[in-house]
């Protein structure tokens, strides 16, 4: 079995958007869930659902591209609220998949490309509900952002030096944090040694570019059909042909009964989903924007590479930079928050009225917090907040960038209150862009850009902005 990287996929006129509308009979149904809106950033066409009920997940069971994404946004929940959150996913899933009459099915919990994330609490829940499972993978690789594994040991390419994940500062999240680069020593700190470094099954480069049998090893076929009790195993990839060598054989092994489970990055999707190019070219994505009005941007994210984009976006000369002293939301005074957000709001305005795009981004300096549950808390007040200011941008922008995983999320399921939304494709590298549809109550057909915290150069954001605005 080999994947097909040269099918082209006609457009579909659903929500006013672009979809595959292939049939791929053999093709196992691929369910993702996405502990933020990011994790489509290689893929295109497919539906992402903010809502879980069961009748929303058979619009997506039901769709005839093979991947859809369910965006559960439990990074930015604590341990026990992403518990709960993946189960009641779970729970409404077996249902559809009951009344789709669905059995061929992989599932993938897809999270953070540098180990951030509740592991392994989200896919112990997803065992526990939907399994057994003869194996979970590890495959946190993602080419597009610089991530690669060898040795089984994860790296992040920074100006081209293949750094240990555990040397950068995404080691260090407040909630997050890990000591580990080699995946097995991670397993063993995240389960608290519930699962031995020495119980990782590891397929290395070379099992994943030469994987037929061999006088002294297995094939990598085999050694997939042998797993069994929800074995651990970590997945080397330095390019998308390592992937697409081990989801062929995942596959074919699913396919023969065996039932996996995937916690992986963005990029295992590329060669699990097998949709080939995205119809609309990146650098023409700005076609989608309404009418060429300017837009707005959005900027949560606050980790290092986001401010650097943040500074060289605000030097164009058509942006207005707005900035959000987040430290008033300590105040907790309503009276407080209300004069700020319309603060805000006039400014965005005002930007608006003479022609340019306004940039609204939360104060950069790092407050520190008692504890992990009131980090969280402060942070679901920062969301609500330019949640509000989404609702009143104005009406006729002509496109939104989101910049943030959980701010994006919020964007879709709060800001813009959508129940589904169409991917279209990326913008750049590792950035999606979905649509809303046309009957949207404030904003119809509105594109908007998904734009990962940790994606992307330094001009990244730049590179967005033009593109949307026609100037590169």
């Amino acid at each position: 079995m080999e994947l097909n990287r040269d099918r082209q996929f006609p457009e579909d006129e659903k929500m006013g958007t672009t979809a595959s509308k292939v049939t791929m009979n053999t093709q196992p149904k691929i369910i993702v869930l996405d502990d933020d809106p990011t994790g489509s950033q290689t893929v295109h066409s497919c539906l992402l659902l903010t809502q879980w009920d069961v009748e929303t997940l058979r619009l997506g069971l039901r769709e005839e591209v093979p991947i859809f994404f369910v965006l559960t946004n439990t990074r930015s929940l604590t341990p026990d609220q992403a518990d709960a959150t993946t189960r009641v996913v779970c729970q409404n899933l077996k249902q559809a998949l009951a009344a789709e009459n669905i059995s061929d099915f992989l599932v993938v919990s897809r999270s953070d490309s540098t180990l951030r994330g509740h592991y392994p609490i989200e896919t112990d829940a997803i065992a526990e509900e939907l399994g057994p499972f003869d194996a979970h993978f590890l495959v946190p690789a993602f080419f597009e952002g610089g991530r690669i594994t060898k040795n089984s040991t994860h790296y992040l390419i920074i100006d081209g030096v293949e750094t240990p994940v555990h040397e950068t500062e995404f080691a260090k999240d407040s909630v997050f944090g890990y000591q580990y680069s080699y995946l097995p020593d991670y397993v063993a700190e995240k389960t608290k040694g519930r699962i031995p470094a020495t119980e990782v099954d590891c397929f290395l480069l070379p099992d994943l570019r030469s994987p037929n049998q061999t006088s002294t090893n297995p094939s990598l076929q085999e050694r997939l059909m042998q797993l069994s009790g929800n074995r651990c195993c970590a997945v080397d990839a330095e390019n998308q042909g390592d992937l697409d060598s081990f989801a062929t054989e995942a596959i074919a092994a699913a396919s023969q009964g065996k039932r996996f489970l995937f916690r992986s990055a963005a990029s295992l999707l590329t060669s699990l989903a097998n949709l080939g190019p995205q119809p609309v070219p990146a650098i023409e994505m700005g076609q989608f924007v309404r009418e060429a009005k300017p837009g707005a941007i959005i900027v949560g994210s606050h980790v290092k590479k986001t401010t650097q984009q943040l500074e060289r976006l605000l030097l164009e000369t058509s942006v207005t930079g707005i900035e959000i002293d987040v430290s008033h939301l300590l105040e907790d005074s309503p009276t407080q928050r209300e004069k700020l957000l319309q603060t805000i709001l006039d400014k965005v305005q005002q930007a608006h009225q003479a022609g340019n795009t306004p940039v609204v981004y939360t104060s950069r300096q790092e407050l520190a917090f008692p504890d992990v549950q009131t980090r969280l808390e402060f942070g679901v007040a920062v969301s609500a907040l330019l949640m509000d200011v989404v609702r009143g941008l104005p009406k006729d922008i002509g496109f939104l960038i989101s910049k943030g995983g959980i701010t994006s999320n919020d964007v879709l399921s709060t800001g813009l209150a959508l129940t589904s939304a169409r991917l279209l494709g990326q913008i750049i590298a590792g950035c999606s862009m979905v649509q809303t549809p046309e009957n949207h109550p404030l904003f119809p057909n509105l594109p908007v850009v998904l734009f990962p915290g940790n994606v992307g150069d330094a001009d990244g954001l730049v590179t967005v902005y033009q593109r949307l605005t026609h100037a590169s």
